[in-house]
């Protein structure tokens, strides 16, 4: 196998490289006056397995999938056996489903957008809802980053710190969170105002008072989820507050917003390179990456 390294993605890529052994394929790429994409493999792929690594995350995710697709063929041109798809943040994975008439569904025609330039095979990390995966028309899978993010603060002395949900339907991963920190997990209420739209957190039953907590979920957008559990658990006599995410969008000022409410540190992946990006995702892609050799 060998891994291209998606113009996104370059220093995950070449991380995943040295990790696995694997020969890494840089990309040429650039953008014409015109606005439009161009992309060049250098290297060689005919008859090899590749692994185009390049997350599709804002502020330009639809030109990092054109640029993701025209890799794909590049790669077919070029004579490779299989392309897998190693997309840390897949864009529009949310955009899953209608709500009004005249909608179309946007991450089924990401998926068949991917299928016609070549790509075989998908693998991307935390996916917002794992269902989604099944309208590719190509095998596609997700992996946990939580793990990882957890053995970041066990290994900052945080052992035992209580792994919190800001919402019940993501307890899934507070759970996997506190198979490694070992400590308690739970979650926060929330409930929406039937007249205003507007949902209210609350922390009914949940003792944390003098704790450690981390506050993980898969994606920060604009961060109010964040603000408002931070704030709860000032008031609930929280010791320390931090926070844990594999896709750390954080549109705006929403760091700040999140700082400013209380939490001591936020902590992302490199799925979204910034300066939150303390995580990186190549062990867990590399393990799964060598699997497939």
């Amino acid at each position: 196998m060998k891994v291209i390294s998606g113009p996104a993605s370059k220093e995950l890529a070449e991380h995943i490289s040295a990790l696995t052994g694997f020969d890494n394929i840089p990309v040429a790429s650039k953008v014409f006056p015109d606005g439009e994409s161009y992309v060049r493999l250098e290297g060689d792929v005919k008859s090899e397995n590749v692994a185009i690594v390049q997350t599709t995350c804002p502020p330009m995710q639809d030109g990092r999938l054109f640029q993701l697709a025209f890799i794909a063929d590049a790669a077919k041109r070029g004579g490779a056996s299989k392309v897998t798809a190693v997309v840390p943040y897949l864009a529009y994975a949310r955009q899953d489903k209608t709500f009004l008439a005249g909608e179309g569904i946007s991450v089924e025609t990401i998926a068949r957008m991917l299928k016609a330039s070549g790509i075989d095979e998908l693998i991307t990390v935390n996916i917002h809802s794992e269902p989604t995966l099944k309208q590719f028309p190509f095998p596609a899978k997700t992996l946990s980053a939580i793990p990882l993010l957890a053995k970041y603060f066990v290994n900052k002395g945080f052992k035992g710190a209580f792994a919190l949900s800001p919402d019940k339907g993501a307890m899934y991963i507070a759970k996997q969170a506190q198979e490694v920190l070992g400590g308690d997990a739970g979650h926060l209420n929330k409930q929406r105002d039937r007249y205003t739209g507007q949902t209210v957190q609350t922390a009914e039953g949940l003792n944390v008072k003098n704790q450690t907590v981390i506050i993980l979920d898969d994606i920060i957008s604009t961060g109010g989820t964040i603000v408002g559990a931070a704030k709860i658990l000032r008031e609930q006599g929280a010791k320390h507050v931090f926070c844990a995410c594999v896709h750390g969008l954080l549109i705006g000022d929403a760091e700040k917003r999140i700082l400013d409410a209380g939490v001591e540190e936020i902590v992302g992946t490199d799925s979204v390179p910034g300066n939150i990006s303390k995580v990186s995702l190549a062990p867990l892609l590399s393990q799964e990456l060598r699997s497939q050799k």
